[in-house]
Order: C-alpha cells, then structure tokens, then sequence
C-alpha cells in the first residue's frame, strides 16, 4: 500500500507543467494532481478561495482510495490550498491518514502585509505583492509552439527554468486555438481572480489550530518570499524548513533537486523504517 502525494499547482501553471518533478516522486508516491484550479465552473473563484478550497477536498477524498498515508504538496497558490484544504478535512474520515503538508514558497501574508492586501484590493496596492498587473497583461496568443517558445525565452524567469519544464510549458501551458495556433491553457482573467481573492487572516490564523505538521520549501532567490516576510510562516512549520536554490518558481528551474527536497521534507515530517532505502531510490529515479 503506498502513500498518496497530491500535487496542487501555482497560479497560472497548468499541473503539466511540473511533470519532471512528478515522474521522479512517482517512483515513491502515487501522484494525484488537478490540472488547472479554478477553471471548473462548480467552484468559481470568490473572495478567501472558499470554494477552491471546496475543490481540492473533494479532489483529496476522491483520490484516497487505499492509499496508507496522503500528503499534500502545493506550490505558491497549491501550497496555500493545501493547508486550507487539510484544514478542511480534518474531521472527514480520511484525517486519520492525512500525514501532512509540504508548502513550495507558499509564504503566509500576515500583520501589516495582510493589511495592505486588503486595501490593495481596492486601491491597486496589492501589486507590490502579487503580479496582479502583469497577470493582465500577459500575452495569450502565438502563432505556433515555436514562438511560444521564443517568446518565454526571452523572458529572464523563463530563462533560467530547465529545458524540459519549458518544453511542458509550450506543450502544456498553452494549447492549440481554433485557428490551429496556440493560445494560454490557464485563463489570464481566473489567474486574475485569483490573485485579487487570496485569503491573507484566515491563512495566518490557522497555525494554532491546525493537527498535521506543515512543512516548507524556500527559494534562496524568491522575491515573493521577501516581500511576503517569513515571520508568519516560520511561526507555522517551526524547524520543517528547507531551502531550495532559486526563484520563486524554484521547482520549475531546479525539477529534480525540488524533488529531492520535497522526499526529503516528508522524511523529516513522518520518519519511518521501510524495507530498502526510499531517499536512496528516489535519489537514482532523479539521476542524482
């Protein structure tokens, strides 16, 4: 019986996107992953995320099966919804095998920062958080994959990601159009909505009642994290931080180290003596 890793995406990412880093940790786990949060029409994207939160506790009870111990794994926007998710779950009849969660740069926005959040809402601010702004202004239509590929290249973000996560995010994170070109598979007005209806008080409010162990992986180079701060969140998962070297989108530019990691937090949250050596197996699957 094998444990259950679900995997809740960032805004904007397509799950897809993250396949390198999956493949490797399916060599230990059985994976589980909504593709693009937010765009089924049963759970709109409305203030605090309530029911996006809705979505993925349905999603967790449907994927649990058998499965010995479930873990959930999110990045940025999934590593929130994972904790609100577990939140929510916590008196279902699976709470008993919900072993924990592994946040990827999913820092909690508290104190003046959660203000600001709120009165950016209605002012504009909340920019200096979130690319609220830029989200708008994405482009969302190329004429091929090639493009689409010269296009994020150009990027400095896009850059520095492994070639395989960009070639999944051509293949992926875009999709044919009606006219035989591509186009973005994640709707820039849901990522929009998104962003302008995440929960700031009623994350940073959940540390003192939460039953599972939380752990968190930080980007040595994530400007979201600075801007976020880090008080609230080392508050919430205490020695269960780790870092990973690179941006924000630190799994997208370092798949496999990511991986590692991740096998490696779980580790630290719920060790356990299994036939074999599990890090060493993943660590060949990863080609460490």
């Amino acid at each position: 019986m094998s444990d259950l890793l679900l995997f809740s995406h960032a805004n904007g990412f397509p799950a897809p996107v993250y396949g390198v880093m999956l493949d490797a940790l399916a060599a230990r786990f059985r994976i589980e992953r909504p593709e693009r949060i937010g765009h089924d029409p049963r759970y709109p994207v409305t203030l605090d995320w309530p029911h996006l939160v809705e979505e993925l506790a349905a999603r967790v009870q449907a994927a649990a099966g058998n499965a010995r111990r479930i873990w959930l794994v999110g990045h940025s926007l999934g590593g929130y919804l994972s904790l609100l998710a577990a939140h929510r779950l916590a008196e279902s009849a699976i709470a008993p095998r919900l072993a924990g969660v592994v946040m990827l740069d999913s820092p909690l926005i508290a104190g003046w920062r959660a203000h600001l959040v709120s009165l950016g809402r209605r002012t504009g601010l909340d920019n200096l958080v979130m690319p609220t702004r830029a989200t708008l202004q994405r482009r969302k239509h190329w004429p091929d994959r090639a493009a689409v590929r010269e296009h994020f290249l150009a990027k400095p973000t896009f850059a520095r990601w492994d070639t395989r996560v960009l070639n999944d995010y051509v293949e992926h994170g875009t999709r044919a159009a009606a006219d035989g070109a591509r186009e973005l598979a994640f709707d820039r007005d849901i990522e929009y909505r998104i962003y302008r209806s995440l929960p700031t008080t009623s994350l940073s409010g959940l540390t003192p009642k939460l039953r599972f162990p939380v752990g968190f992986l930080a980007g040595t180079r994530s400007r979201e994290l600075r801007n976020a701060g880090s008080a609230a969140t080392r508050r919430l998962v205490g020695p269960r931080w780790a870092w990973v070297e690179g941006g924000h989108l630190f799994p997208m530019e370092r798949p496999l180290d990511t991986a590692q990691a991740i096998a490696a937090m779980i580790d630290t949250i719920a060790p356990e003596q299994r036939e074999g050596d599990a890090p060493s197996t993943l660590a060949r699957a990863v080609g460490a």
